[in-house]
């Protein structure tokens, strides 16, 4: 295996992945000559090439610069979603270069870093970027590989310079967690999901076990979750007292909440969210229990979170006025959506909440569909868009109808995306919110410039 002292150049096949990018960023802040290809521009893609990093759009392997092509000093890393007839990696492997995943390239670094990862099924992606701006108010800071665009990183990267801390997203999707060496990790949720990688849940569940075992220090785990595993484990939660760390004296004030945090030792008065929601605080009281445990000094908390500026695309509020509120969201799993639901009733009680939803995946959506119907129907109103496929081919006889045709709510419409918008303008709105994983985020500035006019 190539050692990271050695690498002058990194490659990456599919560059414009969120996950990938933050490692395209880390090389590149640290004296590599990074390039990469992906499948189209996207925001992501636009960002790293006005950061000095190439990137094509083509496959052809001829593209590949010539200075990469050396196998002492190259690094070459690919994602899952790169399909096995991909020309350029197709070219690389019939000339016996090594690619490594994207998975193992951050194994690669969290044996020479001391490593907090955050894992679980959902909320991972917020509690980390949590984590990883509270780490900045210790005396070290944390260098940070996150899943989303933190707003006050303005990046999904956050160089910490020679921190031998490193924040990172512990991702089970393929068991890419695995390979890291962590020393301590949030687990936040283990529920169902992946079960075309996993095939059972208990087959998932294993899979967090192991990787619980694989932590050097401890584990922090959601009150009420049951993981047998050797390591220590602590706990957190929103409000059960039964927890090592958890919130009392929850008060919302206007769209934010304000809490006191118990932990073991003691309480730490008058915290203030910075971002909306009620899943913000239960995410923020386990960043909070992290950073604490890790050099956080308890007087800088309050600061911390109050001037932590959320991620795009988590609860993210795009267009307010006294009348009518668009949030933007990433939940693509049912639960993920009944926990959005519950935040969104309790900030805007009274008012009428519409979701607009794109389920991901033909698999997911096939092995959940009576889950997903059931979350939806909560919402007042619900409008049903295609299924984004990702890396996936069709699954006869699954689409959105497999859904639709399950939600227990009158007020629904399965709508084509190209009729989004003027289907929009249609209803009577007051409280809005996009979900998905795919690419329904290419509606949202359509959507806040239609409110705009």
């Amino acid at each position: 295996m190539i050692k990271l002292a050695d690498i002058k150049y990194v490659y990456f096949l599919g560059i414009g992945g969120i996950g990938m990018s933050a490692l395209a960023r880390y090389f590149h802040s640290h004296g590599a000559k990074v390039a990469g290809y992906d499948r189209v521009n996207s925001p992501v893609t636009d960002a790293l090439e006005k950061e000095g990093i190439q990137v094509v759009f083509d496959d052809d392997p001829a593209l590949i610069p010539s200075c990469f092509l050396d196998k002492a000093s190259c690094l070459f890393v690919f994602t899952p979603a790169i399909p096995k007839n991909h020309a350029q990696k197709t070219f690389l492997l019939n000339e016996k270069f090594e690619l490594y995943k994207r998975a193992e390239v951050l194994g690669l670094l969290s044996r020479d870093l001391y490593t907090l990862a955050v894992a679980g099924t959902h909320g991972k992606t917020t509690v980390s970027t949590m984590l990883a701006w509270l780490m900045q108010f210790s005396e070290q800071g944390a260098h940070a590989f996150l899943g989303g665009i933190s707003k006050n990183f303005n990046s999904n990267y956050f160089d910490a310079k020679d921190c031998p801390n490193m924040v990172v997203e512990a991702d089970e999707f393929d068991r890419s967690f695995m390979q890291l060496s962590p020393n301590c990790s949030i687990i936040t949720a283990l529920d169902a999901d992946h079960l075309d990688i996993y095939g059972t849940h208990e087959a998932l569940l294993q899979s967090f076990v192991d990787f619980a075992n694989l932590n050097r220090n401890f584990v922090l785990l959601k009150y009420g979750l049951e993981l047998p595993t050797n390591t220590e484990i602590k706990t957190y939660s929103l409000d059960n007292s039964s927890a090592d760390f958890y919130a009392e004296n929850l008060q919302l004030h206007g769209m934010l909440y304000h809490f006191d945090l118990i932990t073991p030792s003691g309480k730490i008065q008058g915290i203030e969210m910075g971002v909306p929601g009620l899943l913000n605080c239960e995410n923020a009281i386990a960043a909070s229990a992290m950073a604490l445990m890790n050099g956080l000094p308890k007087e800088k908390l309050g600061e911390a979170l109050a001037s932590f500026q959320g991620i795009k695309r988590r609860f993210e509020i795009i267009f307010e006025t006294d009348e009518f509120i668009y949030i933007d969201d990433y939940a693509h799993h049912p639960e993920e959506i009944r926990k959005t639901y519950e935040s969104l009733r309790q900030t805007f009680p009274g008012k009428k909440l519409t979701a607009i939803f794109q389920p991901h995946l033909y698999s997911r959506t096939n092995d959940f569909a009576s889950e997903f119907a059931i979350s939806l129907s909560a919402f007042d109103e619900i409008v049903l868009l295609p299924i984004y496929p990702a890396r996936e081919e069709p699954i006869p006889g699954v689409d959105s109808n497999l859904i639709f045709n399950k939600i227990v709510n009158d007020n629904k419409s399965l709508v084509e995306k190209p009729d989004l918008l003027d289907y929009l303008k249609s209803l009577k709105l007051e409280v809005l919110i996009s979900l998905g994983a795919g690419d329904i985020d290419r509606f949202v500035p359509q959507i806040k410039m239609m409110f705009n006019e």
